[in-house]
């Protein structure tokens, strides 16, 4: 029975609904143009309906490789920087069968899209030299995700980054938003190698770099433009991979056997869930759930979000069954945004719960103070409800200060009256400059994280 509470929706051979775009849902039927269209036709099969049945037809590809292989439209040349990064990879089989299984669980969902938008099949593999397909990934210069987005690229395409969920590490949301992003700057530079230089370096410095090749008369390619080493070895990356996809067995590599349909089905529901009790009614560990689910930060999923739950295709069922029929209490936490600024041990006792549990799940190291304004993940007590939309949705960042200064600050306003309260303040005041510009500690750097400007 479906219910309210959990809607599932389940692929058919011939047609998926994927709530994935941010904005509207997008359907796949086997009706889509294919980019290469005339390679296709040669392997569509044919049916004399007098003797046979069209049941027995089945997809165009059994394998998910062969399809991909079709939609390549980009040239590859013998340039040495190629041959460079198929050496690196042939001499490491060991991490590219890591990759190549990890894409396994995604890599339908993306070509399927990027069918759909009829854009070059080598963007598909895109993940591959961005986070080697990792939707987890997590890089020093804060960007995040299968698709490396930047904090503010992906606020720029209406990727949510709260304290419950990052977008940017959706596996659909983050693909729709990436091709949105390269169809963006493919309007722009009409080059898809300039393209996939902006997607690594920017379109504001591709743009000055062609200007720069314009005044002094050269050409404005990519093989052409000044640019930085990472961005000069982007598309020869790209198109290594693109080689050992073509033919692994030339460079002593295999690719994993990927069958041409969905690996995954999403789900969701309106109720507040544990991610520990999701991957339990999936029969999943937490890691494995996870690995599907990297954009839930916290150990709860919000159903006032209207969560897309990834589940490989044979657990769906089971989810549903699972949660439908357990009578337990289905999530451990709810969330508060604080009036005004508390301590971890005064917001404790009011709410009656333990002090290191709140300081665990919203990662706030002792001797620091919540500020007004922060949303506070606090352990449910008695009749506790779910986190109600405007929360879920609209979660403000957790802002902290240190309790010795935020007493400081008091001790100021007491003793402005005397002489011996002003003395004692001022003998303060290059002790608390001082405790200011002290490096962010972890859950301050965790929230600027956040606010980093794009490449």
């Amino acid at each position: 029975m479906w219910t309210r509470a959990l809607k599932i929706t389940l692929p058919l051979l011939v047609a998926l609904v994927f709530t994935g775009c941010a904005t509207t849902s997008q359907e796949w039927s086997s009706d889509v143009p294919n980019v290469n269209k005339s390679t296709k036709a040669k392997r569509a099969p044919k049916v004399n309906i007098d003797k046979e049945s069209v049941d027995s037809l089945s997809a165009p590809y059994s394998d998910l490789w062969d399809r991909i292989r079709d939609g390549f439209e980009l040239e590859v040349a013998d340039d040495p920087l190629v041959i460079k990064h198929v050496r690196w990879y042939a001499d490491r089989p060991d991490y590219v069968d890591r990759m190549m299984s990890r894409s396994s669980r995604y890599l339908f969902y993306i070509v399927e899209e990027v069918e759909r938008r009829k854009m070059p099949m080598e963007l598909a593999l895109l993940p591959f030299i961005e986070s080697a397909f990792n939707p987890g990934a997590y890089s020093r210069a804060k960007a995040s995700g299968m698709w490396q987005f930047m904090p503010a690229t992906g606020k720029d395409f209406k990727l949510t980054q709260n304290v419950f969920r990052d977008e940017r590490r959706d596996v659909i949301q983050s693909t729709d938003a990436a091709l949105d992003y390269l169809q963006r700057l493919y309007k722009m530079f009409g080059d898809w190698q300039l393209v996939l230089a902006a997607y690594n370096w920017g379109e504001g410095n591709v743009s000055k770099a062609i200007k720069r090749n314009q005044a002094q008369n050269l050409p404005t390619d990519y093989a052409n433009l000044k640019m930085p080493d990472e961005t000069r070895n982007y598309v020869p990356k790209l198109l290594a991979v693109k080689k050992i996809v073509l033919d692994s067995k030339a460079y002593g590599l295999t690719l994993p056997k990927l069958q041409n349909h969905p690996y995954f089905v999403v789900v969701t529901t309106s109720k507040d869930v544990d991610v520990s009790l999701a991957a339990q009614f999936a029969r999943m560990t937490v890691e494995e759930f996870r690995a599907m689910n990297p954009s839930f930060n916290k150990p709860v999923i919000l159903g006032a979000s209207e969560p897309q739950i990834l589940l490989p295709y044979g657990r769906a069922q089971s989810f549903q069954e699972n949660m439908n029929a357990y009578k337990g209490r289905l999530s451990s936490w709810t969330a508060i945004r604080l009036g005004a600024r508390e301590t971890v041990d005064q917001l404790a006792t009011r709410l009656n719960v333990e002090a290191h549990q709140i300081r665990e799940i919203n990662d706030i190291p002792k001797g620091m103070r919540i500020k007004a304004g922060s949303t506070v993940i606090v352990p449910k007590v008695g009749k506790s409800k779910d986190v109600p939309e405007h929360l879920a949705n609209n979660t403000t960042q957790l802002l902290l200060e240190k309790e010795v200064a935020a007493k400081k600050k008091g001790a100021k306003k007491k003793g402005a009256g005397d002489k011996g309260g002003a003395k004692k303040t001022a003998s303060n005041s290059g002790a608390n400059k001082k405790a200011t510009s002290k490096p962010k500690n972890k859950a301050e750097s965790k929230v600027a994280s956040n606010s980093k400007k794009s490449n």
